[in-house]
């Protein structure tokens, strides 16, 4: 699939993609690896959970596409960065300590492929890269938003894997959740993300395949950096 919009590099800026599935440990890895880089972290899965959020409060269907579509237009969704944490908000309020909920999740997924949704996310992360080092999460960075990353990684891990660290995670907040559930919620989400009609979630050809399924955080930091070391050097 050719990328939404042509898309050049206009500046220096190193640009680091990552993709893969719910759970995968992206955000947590990517956050830290910019951290340890000095590199500006972009979660994009937290605007398009942003996206969502305002989606929820209004009460707008994910199946009355052109309801989304038009709803859309009249949201601003912007980040800024406090301690150098990034913070999301939506026509000004901060809505980073709802990113997580279930609900906002779900709806995530399911508007991540109108057309509509996407256009109004895409000029704000390609103009962060174009003037930036910046590394960034997703479903379809290195395949569509940013299509000549210097280096891409396709960061994934077992169903299991991945589900054993969402009930843990859910622990941690006192939030009880059945462990069969949490799984076939993933693997749902995985069905959906990869088989959307747009940008749909796979590996970019010239991606660097990464299982983090027997791996620790330090381990897969450490990986990524030195793909980075490697990368700038050449």
């Amino acid at each position: 699939m050719q990328p939404e919009k042509e898309f050049r590099r206009l500046s220096m800026g190193f640009n680091i993609a990552i993709d893969g599935p719910a759970g995968a440990g992206k955000s947590t890895i990517a956050r830290r690896t910019a951290q340890e880089l000095s590199f500006i972290y972009v979660d994009t899965g937290a605007l398009y959970r942003a996206l969502a959020v305002f989606l929820v409060d209004e009460g707008i269907s994910p199946e009355d596409t052109e309801k989304v579509g038009e709803a859309v237009k009249s949201v601003k969704v912007s980040i800024a960065y406090e301690n150098g944490e990034q913070q999301v908000l939506v026509n000004g309020k901060n809505v980073t300590s709802r990113l997580r909920a279930e609900a906002v999740g779900n709806m995530a997924s399911r508007v991540s492929a109108i057309p509509a949704v996407r256009a109004a996310l895409l000029d704000l992360q390609r103009d962060l890269a174009k003037a930036h080092d910046v590394l960034m999460d997703g479903r379809d960075i290195g395949t569509n938003v940013l299509p000549e990353a210097e280096l891409k990684i396709y960061l994934t891990a077992s169903v299991e894997t991945r589900a054993e660290r969402r009930y843990k995670e859910l622990q941690e907040k006192g939030e009880k959740k059945d462990f069969s559930a949490i799984k076939e919620e993933i693997e749902k989400r995985d069905y959906q993300d990869m088989t959307r009609a747009i940008a749909p979630l796979k590996q970019a050809e010239d991606a660097v395949y990464l299982d983090t399924s027997h791996m620790n955080i330090d381990e897969v930091v450490e990986a990524i950096k030195k793909l980075y070391r490697e990368r700038k050097e050449a």
